[in-house]
């Protein structure tokens, strides 16, 4: 009688399913510069030009130390195509921006701006907010001043410090992106 080869039960594979954790440390003797760790992968990044900072504020540059979770890609759709993730993702319209005033209501949250209007436009010239990971950072609760619009994005070209995100190369993001999921835990320190 012949064997018939039966095969495994399907399963995600370690390094395509959503990640658990990835850590954010900073490089050795740089402040605004340091390393992304997730299942296999070790990435560049650019940080805040204050460097990882326990006690985060707004306005001083500082990438915030803590643990995070991942709420949403924004995406630039006339930039690129649709990218692979486990996250839910919006696509970024002109009017989009992010409110980084401490005194409105709406402070750390995602707004609508007309083109005259000031506020943190999610649709810049540049391409830093092409692909924007929305994560968690002084949420629940939201408190006046403790920082605002900290996202993973696009690095500028020379790696120069971001106002305290954490940002890495288009091919290193669209790479994490296929990992990332809302459960993925994202330690900055």
């Amino acid at each position: 009688m012949k064997k018939i080869a039966r095969s495994a039960p399907s399963r995600k594979s370690p390094q395509t399913g959503p990640l658990l954790r990835l850590t954010v440390r900073r490089a050795a003797g740089e402040l605004s510069r340091g390393w992304l760790i997730a299942g296999g992968l070790t990435i560049p990044v650019a940080l805040g030009g204050g460097g990882i900072l326990a006690n985060k504020r707004e306005g001083d540059g500082g990438t915030p130390r803590g643990t995070f979770r991942p709420l949403r890609l924004w995406w630039r759709a006339d930039r690129s195509p649709r990218p692979r993730t486990h996250l839910p993702i919006r696509i970024i319209g002109s009017d989009d921006a992010w409110c980084e005033d401490p005194a409105s209501r709406h402070y750390n949250r995602p707004i609508h701006r007309s083109p005259a209007s000031e506020g943190d436009r999610l649709m810049r010239d540049d391409h830093l907010y092409d692909l924007i990971v929305e994560i968690d950072h002084n949420t629940r609760p939201r408190v006046a001043g403790r920082g605002s619009a900290v996202f993973l994005h696009l690095a500028r070209d020379n790696f120069g410090p971001t106002a305290g995100c954490v940002a890495m190369t288009r091919p290193n993001l669209t790479r994490l992106l296929a990992r990332l999921g809302p459960n993925t835990k994202i330690v900055i320190g």
